[in-house]
């Protein structure tokens, strides 16, 4: 394996432009799917996004979900074809040419012609694919831009004729005049779902409107309340509720007569004369009455009750018309008539109805006869201004003119009160313009008649989380309406409806072959512009004329909706992969397409086949600014997707994504400092393992032994040593949790395990296991440890490839090196599989051992005894006798190093050093126990310390006759001090689980362990700041700065062999320091622990043995010298390896006047001070 940098100076960006060229080298993606074309297709349908916008943290967020999912699955035994699509038609294209070009009014398209205006809208479709194409690779996602689908391509287009053609010969096509919501801005029909998009609070107009009762002999006039004053010149009746109480009222002040809703008297006006300084004056002042019953009193005072009916019994009165607009329907309308859809919340009861600007206004008005479908007049065009036939404001935008229309209705006389409130608005999503509500023709698909059959296949689904499912979606699916499917638009896939003039004849194309077959005409390409000239001859006849094709194009939704039979020019290609693998198996985007695509694919597949499109579902939540905002280029209130990957990484930024709430279809707050974050505290980690790992690796190879090649896995499997098992164990543990939860598709639980599992490996793992790791029990154990610690790094590289491509990638080329059967990218490998027992009882002991050396050091901290100065005892209190043994027995070494403590006691009497106690879980038993809670909690807190022990090893208890788990009742332990201790001297903590007791009395017998602590840590403190590498070998000097040097030397004598195996090398005194040696760093340190000291790092210096050289060089002293300046000249490392090669000796023949001659190591000369001092002592 190659060396590699320290973590502070890897750069993570770098690193993944590099495997980033070596992907494009290899071929990387187009490998793999030809690596596994044989093996089961896994359908993933992509939903197609909109060129004409650059892709934002969303569709980051929706890549990387996708990505993950389908690396996966290929790495996992499937075939997984990855397609980009492209959204080519609808509004938002054809808003970038309106604005473009400057047109505001649908004529203008016309005078410009379709077909140049269509082909501007081709021309900037895909104007920024380079751009989505540098950012998704950069992201690391493997997708085909080469294969891409586009909806504007011929194919696509021909696939979606022939969805509508088979929906229409199902019956669940028709022509319809309805009132849909209408965009002026972008001149066309919006769908119900459209609609929900972009709603914003906005005030407008409320005014009340008389409409004075034909005949009546006081007078009296119908009171209605309207927010759309520019409705009111189309009036054509007015609707009560026939089950509602109606009441005629005279206002006092002025004599006027209103008929109101009984329930609602309290929304008119409250007037009274206004008062003078001399008494009454005949002004009135006009207030409103804003509650049903604070009012009451008022409005008595200014109204008399003269009658009072039921609404039936006003249905067929006449009133007078408001304008004139619509005299020729004098003779059916301008009447009243009853509907349930009246209610009592709001206005006076009474509704103004306007049939071609209301839907359930046009349903009453034509199920009461008050016009027909046919006579009905639209008065505002398609860019929302008033036809010529509304004289008074032809011309005018609609709400443009409210306000004259208010004056209009003033100037009449007929205004009660007017006024201004805040309301939820729909605004167009494209335009931003305010919708309305107008009569239009279209063509509709009937959802309603499926909506069993929706609700059933939605049952048939998995999502995640499944409340959107269960929720969001299935209530969408419960209202779910018939679906307005065509525009009157442009750009977009016509509708394949060719009819006679006289309407008797209509054809509905299903491909390209037919519509040439029966026009003679080749056709090249489907859009308005190629094919609104064909005609079709009648069969009835010449006379009969030809058949034209209707003008309008499909809503973009449908297209989409087509995408999994479309993408693949289903049924004209790909019958049999479409047939075997449908519905297809995972779809992934926003929580905003509950409403938009993921509605869209299930009504057309269940309109289709029965069957819902997809059988996996992820959904995703909004990704928001910092300051939870809305993401605004304007705002500049977020940093761009490349400036953070520029940064630190797309694998930094994929997994802070995916461990997020916005997996689980929350809003995230995207902070950049987040995306740090995950460098710090995933990656850097997980590197500072490998490297290490490499480090020990090169190191053998350094120390002349043979280069590192991983043991195999079954040999580790077997291994003695418990760390091994352990993280063995803890590995397999990690294989089975991401299989099953990715198997489930819940991403966003594997991050938070993987950043557990990379903490035990470095805190737990390395840390306890240097020793070994470093070579100080052996070359073979170091191989063992050396290859356990690589064959968890590469499982782990593999389990998570599908997250983090880059990093996983570039560890996995280092470390194939070393591995004779490996794939040439990681992406190429299997995902692992669970191998061999999990040794579970292992995995919780340690997990509870590392409980315990956080206690003792919680322990510690609060008597601020520091880990370097020594502890005589600690006792483990646990029921579990198991674990006692594990912890007492294999584990102890670990627990007595890491927290410095002589000796480690178990215990599993429970109750010999605490005393228990039972708390009811008040937040968990509330809700759940209701009245019953009192009692139920006064018999818990009554628990024996004998009850509680029952309690806990049965995981339940019946009180008051409810069954209470471990989850119910909260134990808590408290310390019992020995008798004769103080808890200065004696002190213990807990979790619940474990208990832990350290003895904190001063020992002077530990006082040398601890110094010798200190001095360890000072010595790798001078290496850091020396900037040596651990691997470097250094020789380490002590010398004393105090006036008795004995106590130190008593210390450096009684804890020689610590120190030495904490540093790796025997601490010399500096008087045996050479005069050639090579100082690296030296540091003084003063009263630690009441002694001061000088610490000096130097290179490893040769000894020479000098008598043994003059009598190999038969007593001359000039070639003694010689060979020690020859010696000395050499490099150490290279020196030390020819000795190793020569078995101990080396042939020297640079020595003038003499013939070569063997210098023996060891009889000659020594590599370093530390070998003369360790041979003196015979070690």
């Amino acid at each position: 394996m190659e060396e590699v940098c320290e973590g502070k100076e890897f750069s993570f960006p770098t690193q993944e432009e590099k495997i980033l060229s070596f992907w494009s080298e290899i071929k990387a993606f187009e490998t793999q799917l030809e690596r596994t074309k044989d093996l089961p297709e896994y359908i993933f349908y992509d939903g197609p996004p909109f060129a004409t916008g650059l892709p934002h943290y969303g569709h980051i967020l929706a890549g990387t979900i996708k990505d993950i999912v389908t690396r996966y699955q290929t790495m996992t035994g499937h075939h997984v074809t990855r397609r980009f699509g492209w959204d080519c038609h609808g509004l938002p294209v054809e808003a970038e040419i309106d604005k473009k070009l400057g047109i505001k009014r649908r004529d203008e398209v016309f005078k410009l012609g379709i077909d140049k205006y269509n082909e501007e809208c081709r021309g900037i479709v895909t104007r920024y694919v380079g751009e989505w194409e540098k950012v998704v690779v950069r992201v690391g996602r493997w997708i085909d831009f080469k294969n891409d689908y586009k909806t504007m391509d011929i194919k696509f287009m021909e696939s979606v004729w022939w969805v509508f053609s088979k929906l229409f010969e199902k019956g669940l096509v028709y022509k319809g005049f309805k009132v849909m919501p209408y965009s002026t801005g972008c001149k066309t029909v919006l769908s119900n779902f459209e609609v929900q998009q972009n709603y914003k609070d906005v005030p407008d107009p409320e005014i009340m409107v008389t409409f004075p009762i034909v005949d009546d002999p006081l007078n009296a006039a119908f009171v209605a309340w309207t927010t759309t004053p520019w409705t009111l010149p189309s009036n054509l009746a007015l609707c009560v509720n026939g089950n509602f109480d109606y009441i005629k009222v005279r206002n006092k002040y002025t004599g006027k007569v209103y008929v109101v809703a009984e329930c609602r008297l309290s929304a008119l006006p409250v007037e009274k004369p206004k008062s003078t300084a001399n008494g009454p004056a005949g002004d009135l002042k006009t207030s409103s009455s804003k509650t049903k019953s604070g009012k009451a009193e008022k409005l008595l005072d200014s109204y008399d009750l003269l009658e009072k009916v039921k609404g039936n019994e006003l249905v067929n009165k006449k009133y007078e018309p408001l304008f004139n607009y619509f005299t020729e329907f004098s003779d059916t309308a301008f009447r009243v008539v009853a509907d349930d859809y009246v209610t009592d919340d709001s206005g006076t009861g009474i509704v103004h109805c306007a049939p071609a600007f209301g839907e359930e206004d046009y349903r009453v008005c034509i199920a009461n006869q008050i016009l027909s479908k046919e006579n009905l007049i639209v008065s505002v065009d398609d860019d929302g201004c008033f036809i010529e036939k509304i004289t008074d404001f032809s011309g005018r935008y609609v709400k443009d003119a409210d306000k004259d229309i208010i004056e209009a209705v003033k100037a009449k006389g007929r205004l009660v009160k007017s006024g201004s409130f805040m309301h939820s608005y729909p605004f167009c999503w494209r335009s931003d313009t305010p919708l309305i509500y107008r009569a239009v023709p279209s063509w509709f698909i009937r959802v309603e008649e499926i909506k069993e059959q929706l609700l059933e296949n939605n049952k048939q689904t998995y999502w995640v989380p499944d409340y959107v499912k269960e929720k969001r979606f299935h209530n969408w699916l419960e209202n779910a309406r018939d679906w307005a499917v065509s525009r009157s638009r442009f750009w977009g896939t016509p509708l394949p409806v060719w009819t006679s003039d006289d309407g008797e004849e209509l054809i509905v194309m299903d491909s390209v072959a037919k519509l040439e077959k029966l026009s003679g005409v080749k056709v090249f390409d489907l859009h308005r512009h190629n094919i609104d000239h064909i005609t079709i001859p009648s069969s009835r006849g010449p006379e009969f004329g030809v058949l034209r094709r209707v003008e309008d194009v499909f809503d973009c939704w449908f297209e989409s909706g087509s995408m999994p039979y479309a993408y693949i020019h289903y049924p004209f290609e790909n019958v049999e992969l479409f047939e075997k693998n449908f519905p297809g198996h995972f779809v992934a985007e926003g929580l905003d397409q509950t409403r938009g695509w993921f509605y869209t694919l299930m009504v057309l597949s269940t309109a289709l086949f029965g069957k819902p499109a997809f059988r996996n579902l992820i959904c995703n939540g909004l990704v928001l600014a910092e300051d939870g905002k809305k993401m605004s280029k304007s705002l500049k209130n977020y940093p761009s997707p490349m400036e953070v990957i520029n940064d630190y990484g797309a694998d930094a930024l994929r997994l802070y994504l995916i461990n997020s709430p916005v997996v689980r279809a929350e809003t995230l707050r995207f902070k950049k400092e987040g995306v740090f974050s995950v460098v710090k505290d995933v990656f850097l980690p997980w590197y500072n393992a490998y490297r290490f790992l490499v480090q020990n690796a090169k190191r053998l190879e350094v120390e002349g032994l043979a280069p590192f090649t991983p043991v195999d896995a079954t040999t580790l499997q077997n291994s003695s040593n418990v760390l091994d098992q352990w993280i063995n164990s803890a590995t397999q543990s990690l294989v089975h949790f991401v299989h099953q939860e990715m198997d489930a598709y819940r991403l966003y639980t594997v991050v938070p395990y993987l950043l557990k599992f990379l903490d035990n490996l470095t805190n737990i793992y390395v840390r306890l296991n240097r020793k070994r790791l470093k070579g100080r029990t052996g070359e073979e154990d170091c191989r063992t440890a050396l290859s356990t610690l690589y064959n968890v790094l590469l499982i782990s590289c593999k389990v998570m490839a599908p997250f983090t491509p880059f990093f996983s990638e570039g560890l996995y080329q280092n470390m194939r090196r070393v591995c004779t059967e490996s794939e040439e990218s990681i992406h190429y490998c299997s995902f692992p599989q669970v191998e061999g027992e999990r040794n579970e009882r292992i995995e919780q002991s340690v997990a509870r051992m590392m409980t315990i050396i956080d206690l003792a050091r919680n322990i510690r901290e609060r008597h601020n005894k520091p880990l370097k100065s020594p502890l005589r005892e600690m006792i483990v209190v646990h029921p579990d006798v198991d674990f006692l043994d594990d912890i007492a027995g294999k584990l102890k070494e670990y627990v007595l190093e890491e927290l410095n403590v002589r000796s480690l006691i178990p215990c599993n009497d429970a109750l010999k050093y605490a005393s228990l106690r039972a708390e009811p879980e008040f937040s968990v038993l509330g809700k759940r126990l209701g009245k019953s809670m009192g009692v139920v909690a006064k018999e818990v807190k009554a628990m024996s310390q004998i009850d509680i022990l029952e309690f806990e090893k049965a995981g339940e208890v019946t009180i008051a006759s409810h069954c209470l788990k471990l989850s119910d009742i909260k134990v808590v332990r408290e310390f019992k001090c020995p008798d004769g201790l103080t808890d200065r001297e004696v002190d213990a903590a807990g979790d619940g689980d474990v208990l832990v007791i350290l003895d904190l009395r001063l020992d002077e017998s530990l006082y040398e362990a601890g110094v010798a602590r200190e001095v360890v840590n000072r010595i790798q403190k001078l290496r850091k700041k020396t900037g040596l590498e651990p691997t470097d070998a250094v020789e380490v000097y002590f010398e004393s700065l105090d006036e008795d040097k004995s106590i130190s030397q008593q210390v450096m004598n009684s804890q020689e062999l610590y120190i030495r195996d904490a540093i790796g090398s025997p601490l010399l005194s500096s008087t045996l320091m050479p005069p050639h040696a090579v100082i690296l760093g030296e540091e003084s340190f003063h009263d630690i622990s009441k002694l001061s000291f000088t610490i000096y790092l130097a290179r490893p210096a040769l000894v020479f043995k000098s008598d043994a050289i003059l009598l190999l060089y038969g007593g001359n002293t000039k070639s003694v010298h010689g060979l020690e300046t020859y010696l000395l000249s050499r490099d150490h490392s290279n020196l030390k390896s020819e000795f190793q090669l020569g078995d101990g000796k080396i042939t020297v023949d640079a020595i003038e006047g003499f013939p070569a001659r063997n210098v023996v190591l060891g009889e000659h000369v020594l590599l370093t001070v530390g070998d003369s001092v360790l041979r003196t002592k015979g070690l």
